[in-house]
């Protein structure tokens, strides 16, 4: 469904719009039952990384390795590939790339890169409407996470979504995910490599046996708990805080906003009401000042030949990106 592309003439108010309360949830989540999959394991993930508030379980490599894992899981699995790549096919890369992308993406515990990708289109179809899976017009909660824990029935099977990514799920790497759960195995697997590398890293330092025990704990809680439950609400985020507050730069049929902390935080997705405004296109922030890692990094991978067809901003959006400050695009 297309989006009203003219630019503001000035830069909206985040005061203006509609309101939480403003939409009753989607009818195919009514009457409500709890998903109790997702409510577990959300929760358990959440219960898991409060070992962080014990003292014995920090270490400075530990919280370096929930930075390092931050860009590599979020930044290039969710930003650039579930979303940019696999969603809007805003460019095209090998299938080895596409592939090691969406096994980065699924180490967030952000579901497998088909039901992500199926969420998202019905997103974009029906955004801010009642259809909408998770507009935060409902409320704020159920916009941030409430509709993750809830049975929506167009989500619980294969066949309900599978028009929505027929695409993905002709490549049977995707169908494998999703069938037989691989996803999920995948997560666990990456928890416990992460784990044995700490446990590594403490031998090769020259701790003792216990010392590098206690080395692997530290860096399973910061680099995989901690660090899953802070990509999970940045992510989440982008749905909720950029539909409610922030500026906006085009006038779209949604509440989509920008918000420069959290573009910050997941790597240039913050720039939400650009993006509504014209969705396929690889590159989010438009101002000068709008700095778009995800962006940049997609040009890096053109230049070095694995990424190509990259999808830049429709003609109309970059006449207004180049009179309205320097442009980013260098093409």
């Amino acid at each position: 469904m297309s989006e009203t592309l003219a630019p503001s003439s000035a830069t909206q108010s985040a005061t203006t719009g509609p309101v939480a309360g403003h939409l009753s949830i989607p009818v195919e989540a009514q009457p409500i039952r709890v998903y109790w999959i997702y409510a577990l394991s959300l929760g358990l993930v959440h219960v898991l990384s409060l070992f962080a508030l014990v003292p014995s379980l920090f270490s400075f490599s530990g919280l370096a390795v929930l930075v390092v894992t931050h860009v590599l899981f979020d930044g290039l699995g969710v930003s650039i590939g579930y979303h940019r790549l696999l969603t809007h096919r805003g460019f095209s890369c090998p299938r080895w790339l596409e592939h090691l992308l969406a096994i980065l993406g699924i180490c967030t515990l952000q579901d497998s890169p088909a039901r992500w990708v199926a969420v998202h289109r019905m997103h974009h179809q029906h955004s801010d409407h009642q259809p909408d899976p998770h507009t935060p017009l409902v409320t704020f909660f159920w916009g941030h996470v409430g509709w993750l824990l809830v049975v929506d029935r167009r989500h619980d099977s294969i066949f309900h979504f599978e028009r929505y990514v027929r695409d993905m799920l002709h490549d049977r790497f995707y169908f494998v995910l999703e069938k037989y759960l691989g996803w999920l195995w995948i997560y666990l697997g990456h928890a416990a490599l992460i784990t044995g590398m700490g446990y590594g890293f403490g031998l090769l330092w020259g701790m003792s046996s216990s010392e590098a025990g206690w080395l692997a704990l530290s860096w399973l809680v910061w680099g995989v708990f901690v660090r899953t439950v802070f990509t999970l609400h940045v992510t989440w985020a982008v749905n909720s805080v950029c539909h409610t507050w922030g500026y906006r730069n085009y006038e779209t049929r949604d509440n989509s906003r920008n918000s420069w902390w959290v573009a910050l935080l997941t790597f240039g997705e913050g720039w939400h009401n650009n993006h509504h405004a014209d969705q396929r296109s690889a590159r989010h922030g438009h101002k000068w000042y709008e700095f778009d890692a995800s962006w940049w990094t997609i040009r890096t991978l053109e230049r070095m030949g694995l990424a190509w067809d990259v999808i830049g901003p429709k003609p109309q959006i970059q006449l207004a990106i180049d009179g309205g400050g320097p442009s980013e695009n260098d093409s």
